[in-house]
């Protein structure tokens, strides 16, 4: 296992149980054979400062405590730094951490980081933006740029659930046009994957795509009416072989993505581009903490 001569950790302590859950896997650290610096972070417009701070200290690891947006917003600072990274999952879907097959509780999250091995992968970029897991065009950025500020903080997880819910009677199917020119192709999809990896919304949903592949996956589900949505998330949280028969899979080194209209882009939760624009995969570009093998 990696022997670390210098760590530290950065939570987003936002969340409902943020100072909570800081406490709880300080306990946690207690037990790892290295000291970590650790930081609690209440205001989200503080944690890109909190770790460049951080940074300069040239910590050999960074563990990073929060949801799937949290991490892709931290992760272009690190890439490129020499530091490995490991993550506390204490978000909503927790996709990355699923792809890595990280447990979700503390205790587990630890025990990878003083048990566990490390793990070159791949990191998605939309254009020059650099993310974990998951971008998504359609119902998920819609959801992402109309929620109400706190919602999640103060209802969890049910009340998001019913706030997609109200979103899903709003939202219309939209065209996508994967490539340039003669040879582009367009589809009518309810919704667009744009994936390092295999969970979306914390559910296996693009098989095709792992987290060392050396290629970006874009996963359209096709259809003419929001139900096809609807069926085809349903058969991927029952792992039914029919969450197949809506999507199609487009995988590459780099893809130009547009749809009609133009349409908001939420990565990793966060709603950071507008189509059109270029997914890249950046082949083995940092290491993670992953359960060993």
């Amino acid at each position: 296992m990696p022997k670390f001569a210098s760590a530290a950790m950065i939570v987003n302590a936002k969340s409902r149980r943020g100072q909570d859950l800081f406490e709880q896997a300080c306990k946690h650290l207690d037990g790892l054979p290295f000291r970590v610096d650790a930081h609690a972070v209440e205001d989200p417009a503080r944690l890109e400062p909190t770790l460049k701070r951080v940074l300069a200290a040239r910590p050999e690891l960074v563990i990073l405590g929060g949801g799937d947006g949290t991490i892709s917003g931290l992760v272009d600072f690190i890439k490129g730094t020499g530091a490995a990274i490991a993550v506390l999952p204490l978000g909503t879907a927790n996709s990355f951490a699923r792809s890595l097959g990280i447990p979700l509780d503390i205790a587990g999250a630890i025990d990878v980081i003083a048990r566990g091995e490390l793990r070159r992968i791949d990191l998605g970029m939309i254009d020059g933006d650099y993310f974990a897991n998951c971008a998504a065009i359609g119902l998920s950025p819609q959801i992402a740029e109309n929620v109400p500020a706190g919602l999640k903080r103060w209802f969890g997880r049910a009340g998001y659930l019913a706030w997609a819910a109200y979103e899903f009677t709003r939202f219309h199917p939209f065209t996508l046009i994967v490539g340039e020119g003669p040879e582009a192709q367009r589809l009518r999809v309810v919704e667009v994957r744009i994936a390092n990896g295999r969970f979306h919304g914390g559910t296996e949903l693009i098989d095709a795509a792992q987290v060392d592949s050396g290629e970006i996956v874009v996963q359209a589900v096709q259809g003419h009416a929001r139900r096809r949505l609807l069926r085809n998330w349903v058969n991927g949280v029952l792992r039914r072989a029919a969450r197949h028969e809506d999507t199609i899979d487009f995988t590459g080194k780099s893809l130009r993505i547009a749809t009609d209209p133009p349409l908001p882009i939420s990565i990793d939760g966060e709603v950071l581009a507008h189509t059109p624009v270029t997914a890249r995969i950046a082949a083995g570009v940092i290491d993670v903490m992953v359960p060993r093998s």
